[in-house]
């Protein structure tokens, strides 16, 4: 079916009382494996990749961004569940650009370290753009402590309340991302939301909330932030951690023939073993958010 405008399927969420999950993507089969799955469970889905890497300056090569948008256009045209189609997480508003003309229907500018006035502008700015062109808009107020070194440092970057209020009207976004808690990258173990604050959020804000920091959060805690607004949920680091982990013990057999390892689509193929990987760790999560069946 047509891509779907990722915000439609954020609104829907929050007036059924369930989320809709974004599983970011990288690749070709962890893209398949994502669709895989939300076609399994008949779930509507956000699809899309993380801006910050597409973009980022380190990178050895330059990225078409141009050639992932159509890679996930086309995706979202074959598949039989609505998806939208996001540009995660990026600090360049260039590169978001870029992404708003490859057929992106949401983007979200992040730059934590950005002067506050700053960013208000910048992310005004972005809104007026990309409203213009029919494309939704995400921020964040608020930081999330990050666990990529394998810890978790004390944190006091909480969403507040009333700031985010104030945010949401100077800048027109159309979905805010809060910090309660959550925990980007995190490697082990879940982090506890402080719920009590979400419901704060809630109360003073009415444009649907997203918690980034998936991997980490517990179950029984996500049904209850779903209850108090939030209306998608953002998965990447434990999917990446799965189609490693698959990888790894593939490649531990040997198969001489590069051919049955990439192309051929047996049991030994290796671009198989990952899109399947994707998806069953798509399938451990989703049901959570109450979208299945949804479709």
């Amino acid at each position: 079916m047509p891509l779907a405008a990722a915000l439609d399927l954020v609104t829907a969420a929050q007036r059924g009382g369930y989320a809709v999950g974004y599983f970011e993507s990288w690749n070709l089969e962890s893209l398949q494996g994502v669709l895989d799955a939300a076609e399994q469970t008949r779930s509507p889905i956000i699809i899309g990749f993380n801006g910050e890497f597409l973009s980022h300056p380190a990178r050895r090569t330059v990225e078409q961004i141009s050639w992932y948008g159509a890679l996930a256009r086309a995706a979202a045209a074959s598949a039989s569940v609505p998806c939208g189609l996001l540009f995660n997480e990026c600090a360049r508003e260039s590169a978001i650009r870029e992404a708003i003309a490859a057929g992106f229907s949401m983007v979200m500018l992040d730059d934590p370290a950005a002067a506050p006035v700053d960013r208000q502008r910048r992310v005004t700015e972005l809104v007026r753009y990309a409203h213009d062109r029919g494309v939704a808009v995400e921020a964040e107020v608020g930081e999330l402590p990050c666990g990529a070194e394998g810890t978790v440092a004390a944190h006091e970057g909480l969403t507040d309340p009333a700031a985010a209020a104030a945010f949401v009207a100077a800048t027109g976004i159309d979905i805010l991302a809060v910090s309660v808690g959550n925990v980007h990258i995190l490697l082990n173990g879940e982090r506890q939301l402080d719920l009590e604050h979400l419901a704060a959020i809630h109360r003073q804000v009415r444009v649907p909330l997203d918690l980034h920091g998936g991997t980490g959060i517990p179950a029984a805690a996500l049904r209850q932030a779903i209850a108090l607004g939030v209306a998608k949920v953002c998965y990447g680091t434990y999917v990446k951690q799965r189609y490693l982990e698959t990888l790894r013990k593939a490649l531990a057999t040997e198969v001489a023939n590069p051919h049955r390892r990439l192309g051929l689509g047996g049991a030994e193929d290796l671009l198989v073993a990952g899109r399947q990987a994707v998806r069953d760790a798509v399938l451990e999560r989703i049901e959570t958010l109450g979208c299945c069946g949804k479709a």
